[in-house]
């Protein structure tokens, strides 16, 4: 028994990992055969781009309610319920035959794929606390790492004129096996509550304690538990609408902007997505050394003067040398900044998670049609300005992420 306990928090973490790589595996299995299925489904540019906002959509409404989840059923169980339904949506996606049904695939597997952000981060909270030292970026370098798998599998796949269908029916089925096997280690619902929740305090007797003498703190608690928790979605609302950017607009700005030839133009991209990794590998090193709020700051300026300097110079080396700064400077945003959410005192992890979950996504949403917008009336190179101005804001408010106890 002892050893069965001393066990609980490494195996946890090999869970939770697991988690990460899986939702990563989830989020790009079909993104290399999107042109196929435009193909395939005879559908226009506008159709298509209609289809794709099923999912981000399915993200900012479903991550509402993932408090509510994660509180009733617990991490484990909301983590391995919709890890299992956004692999089956898979299937569903593959199989898709007209406009609505793709649509409504992709809407799925976002809502799963937000409800399983939460509870997996939330998860991942948990098994900081045990470990006491921070782990949360290595576990968002896993999702990474995921993702980078799952498109290459998936271009593999293309290039091998593998229908489809089965691409995705078999990928699911792969990630089905490896979410029962590697997630059995996750910590069950009693976990959830941290010692100083109030759960937890309501179930200690308090003896002799005076009822209302800690209710002017608690409030106090709560109120800055909020102020804080608007501030650590704002720092993930400038995060993510620079992450969009470089994912919808990078390769644009190249081929078009800068007259870049195609292969050169999915560089800034590639690049932007490497250093994310390796940033993510090396952030929980470096937030134990020097702290979450000096690591933020140092990054989001690393992210400004770096595609700052980029869109300065005007010439694609430097512009693919621009976004893979960018790309490490806002690796450690999310990691933090989700720790940091679920930490805060007097605020479920679920509920601080899902709310930071909610508005990042929706400038994942929001920020890039509104960089196109921009770029219509000024020029995509001074629209990219949107994402260097929103990281120079992330330094001006990474102390909020000093709010939280760790």
């Amino acid at each position: 028994m002892v050893t069965q306990t001393v066990d609980a928090p490494r195996r946890a973490r090999v869970a939770v990992t697991v988690a990460f790589l899986i939702h990563g595996l989830i989020t790009a299995a079909w993104v290399a055969r999107i042109p196929q299925i435009k193909q395939e489904l005879g559908l226009s540019e506008g159709a298509l781009g209609l289809a794709l906002l099923g999912a981000p959509v399915g993200v900012v409404l479903a991550v509402r309610s993932a408090g509510w989840a994660v509180a009733r059923f617990g991490s484990r169980a909301v983590t391995l319920a919709t890890g299992a339904a956004a692999a089956l949506s898979l299937v569903a996606l593959g199989a898709s035959w007209n406009l609505g049904v793709l649509t409504g695939s992709l809407f799925l597997i976002g809502a799963t794929l937000g409800l399983m952000d939460v509870g997996m981060n939330a998860q991942g909270v948990i098994v900081e606390r045990r470990y006491a030292r921070p782990l949360m970026s290595g576990l968002h370098a896993s999702y990474s790492l995921g993702t980078l798998g799952a498109a290459l599998a998936g271009s593999a796949a293309a290039h091998l004129d593998v229908p489809v269908e089965v691409h995705l029916s078999v990928w699911a089925v792969l990630l089905l096996v490896l979410l029962f096997a590697g997630c059995r280690g996750l910590l069950g619902p009693s976990a959830d509550a941290p010692p100083d929740s109030p759960r937890a305090k309501a179930d200690t007797p308090q003896t002799g304690a005076d009822p209302g003498g800690e209710r002017p703190e608690a409030a106090s608690r709560a109120r800055a538990g909020r102020w804080a928790l608007a501030l650590l979605g704002v720092i993930g609302l400038c995060s993510f609408v620079g992450e969009g950017a470089m994912a919808d607009w990078s390769a644009v700005y190249l081929r078009e902007t800068l007259r870049a030839d195609p292969g050169v133009a999915g560089l800034g991209f590639a690049g932007f997505s490497v250093a994310m990794a390796v940033g993510r590998l090396a952030g929980d090193r470096l937030v134990a050394r020097f702290g979450p709020v000096a690591v933020l700051r140092t990054g989001a300026l690393t992210a400004v003067l770096g595609l700052g300097a980029g869109l300065a110079a005007g010439n694609p080396a430097m512009a693919v040398l621009g976004c893979t700064l960018f790309g490490l400077g806002v690796a450690p945003v999310a990691p933090i900044t989700f720790s940091a959410a679920g930490n805060l005192p007097g605020v479920p992890a679920a509920t601080g998670l899902s709310r930071v979950v909610g508005v990042g996504y929706t400038g994942l949403l929001a920020g890039p049609p509104i960089i196109g917008f921009i770029a219509g009336a000024v020029g995509l190179t001074w629209a990219l300005v949107v994402p260097v101005g929103l990281a120079g804001l992330i330094v001006l408010l990474a102390a909020a992420t000093a709010t939280a106890g760790r």
